[in-house]
């Protein structure tokens, strides 16, 4: 069985990581939630779920300072971390190795056990110090995966854009799926 940790973090787009966790369950892939303080109050604020309801499509969660639970080790045996939606703090965080609560511990173990790391940055405009915070964590071996929409499947509702970068985000998870309508 495939093991992702989800990550949650303060910035908008709550709706990105529900998504992704309901897919995920869906597939028969094993879960770890972390959710920031941020995050908790971002879902009731951005959504119709409540912080149990979505705590409750993931297969394990964590509280965002158990710096002792086991995704914050190396020997956590897992297929990769998502941090949807990321925050630029959290961003700042990983870029610079301050691993001050479990995410960022944990995105950092990723990086240096060179497994899958996939960020969703949902900030707008980006500043000089965004960029080079994300080119910081992709020459680390991230994927970054802004919630940038593609037009060309000529999207008719809200559903059709968030699965879109969900389905995108999947695609990096190298986990098959037709959330979107792809090129041809």
């Amino acid at each position: 069985m495939r093991e992702i940790i989800v990550a949650m973090t303060g910035a908008s787009g709550a709706i990105l990581g529900i998504r992704l966790l309901e897919e995920l369950e869906e597939m028969r892939v094993r879960t770890h939630l972390i959710i920031s303080k941020w995050a908790q109050q971002t879902i009731q604020c951005e959504t119709r779920y409540s912080v149990e309801q979505v705590r409750k499509i993931a297969s394990v969660c964590y509280d965002v300072d158990d710096l002792a639970a086991s995704v914050s080790s190396g020997s956590f045996k897992n297929d990769g971390m998502v941090i949807v939606p990321c925050s630029m703090k959290t961003l700042a965080c990983i870029a610079n190795g301050l691993s001050d609560n479990l995410i960022s511990r944990a995105a950092d173990v990723t990086i240096k056990e060179k497994r899958r790391l996939i960020l969703v940055p949902r900030e707008t405009p980006l500043s000089s110090i965004h960029l080079k915070n994300l080119l910081t964590v992709s020459d680390l071996g991230a994927s970054i995966i802004p919630p940038s929409m593609g037009f060309y499947f000529k999207p008719q509702t809200i559903n059709d854009c968030i699965d879109y970068v969900v389905g995108k985000i999947l695609d990096s998870l190298n986990l098959e799926n037709d959330l979107f309508k792809r090129w041809e």
